[in-house]
This record gives C-alpha cells, structure tokens and sequence, in this order.
C-alpha cells in the first residue's frame, strides 16, 4: 500500500480539542491535509505545525448556526471540503445510568452530544462535498453499541448505535455523489475521555488482562484506523463500521 498522502485535501474535524480528534487532525495536517478542528474545548497547544495548514473554532457542536458556520468557514478559508471527522461526544459514567434510572435531561444532553452534533456535521458537509466532486467521512461509534451491560451508560450505548445506523443512512443516500461514509467502533482507549483510569494502574492491569492483543488503545491507533478508511486507499468502502478494540469484542 502506499503511503497515505492527504496534499491538497481539506477536512472538517468535529471534537478536536483533544483526545482522539486532535490526534487525527493532527495526522492529517502532518499529512499535507488542511483542517478546520471544532470543539467546545479552547484550542490545544500541540496541534501540528504542518505542512497543512489550520484552523481552529471554539463553540457548540450541537448549535446549528455554529456547525454551519464552521463549515462554511473551511470551504471559505480552504477552497473545498473533502473529509468530515465526528469525535465529539461525552462518556458520562457517574450520571449516565439504566434508562430507569437516569435523568431525562442528562439523557437529552447525551443524545445530542453524541448524535445531534454528528448528524448537523454532516447536513452542511454534505453539500459541501458535492460541490467539490465528492468525499469521505469517518463517525466515531464505540464497541458498546454492539453490547448490553450489566453497568450500563444506557443513553451512549443508544447514541453510539445511532451513529452506525446514520452513517451507513449516508453510505447509501449520496454514494452516486461521491461520498463515502464508515464509522469506527473503538474499545478501550487512553484518552481524556478516560480520565477515570489515570493513576489508577490497578484497574489498567485489570482491564489488559480482557484484551487478547495484551494492551489498552492508544489514540494513534484510531487515528491510524480513521485516516486509512478517508484515504482514496478505502475508495470502495463505504456504509461499513470498523471494530479497532484489540481484540475483546471477539473475545468470548
């Protein structure tokens, strides 16, 4: 396989103030790529210094006049759009509980961090795209919207299995346009996301031991795994979700 070149390209990174989303905007300015990163998050010190240039607007992912905005603001600063990357989203573990159980406002607020904001993306990505000829984009799921759990975080796993139903929606809907849409379903990660396990290498050691590749993720796994399925090295992969977990969801 070649090596993936990204020159030329522009993308719209959803979520990238930190975690997996600025590792892949990051990738993808290494790359050659430009990036607009979004995030409610005020801008990152490490973002790269290129040969792709950046962009950076801090704000709302489930406001409609700011997602439209910032996507307006890569075609205007960029010239096109050719990728869309949604990693926004919250993992709530202390209030998101059993559907029984659980607030209905911190239902509401999961929903839409985590499926809202990827849907409004994705409404003004996609014009945008037919006018540059086409493009990819990439949905971040999680492997819990595979699973019931006897702990759940019952509005994620709704919302994260939304996701792969709505990106496959997209697959389908403008594939004769050109655009292409998967999603990656991660397992465990060490991310911001995962502030719980920091210091805590009781319940790291505990969790390795559940992964037959024998470690946790790192961030530049998925971002390895996102920058593959937008390259043209994936251009006839579309509508399908990728499982990057180590292993443990095969695991029986």
């Amino acid at each position: 396989m070649r090596a993936l070149k990204f020159s030329d390209k522009v993308a719209v990174v959803a979520g990238a103030g930190g975690g997996i989303g600025l590792n892949v905007a990051r990738d993808l300015i290494a790359a050659g790529a430009c990036v607009l990163l979004a995030d409610m998050k005020p801008v990152p010190d490490d973002i790269a210094a290129g040969p792709g240039r950046h962009n950076y607007r801090q704000g709302d992912l489930t406001d409609d006049s700011f997602v439209r905005d910032v996507v307006g603001a890569a075609v205007k600063e960029f010239g096109r759009l050719d990728y869309l990357v949604n990693t926004a989203g919250v993992l709530w573990f202390d209030r998101d509980k059993s559907l029984v159980d659980i607030d209905l406002d911190v239902w509401d607020e999961v929903i839409s961090n985590n499926l809202k904001s990827f849907m409004l993306t994705a409404r003004y990505a996609i014009p945008a795209m037919r006018d540059t000829g086409g493009g990819a984009m990439l949905h971040f799921s999680s492997i819990d919207a595979l699973r019931g759990d006897s702990a759940p975080q019952d509005a994620y796993g709704a919302s994260k299995a939304a996701v792969i139903r709505l990106s496959k929606s997209i697959a389908i809907q403008y594939a004769r346009d050109g655009i292409r849409s998967n999603a990656i379903l991660p397992g465990p990660v060490l991310s911001p996301m995962q502030a719980r396990w920091d210091g805590r290498d009781d319940l790291q050691a505990a969790l390795t031991e559940q992964i037959p590749l024998g470690r946790i993720g790192a961030t530049q796994d998925l971002a390895n795994a996102c920058l593959f399925l937008l390259s043209d090295e994936a251009g006839f992969i579309t509508g399908t979700e990728l499982i990057v977990d180590g292993g443990i969801s095969a695991a029986p």
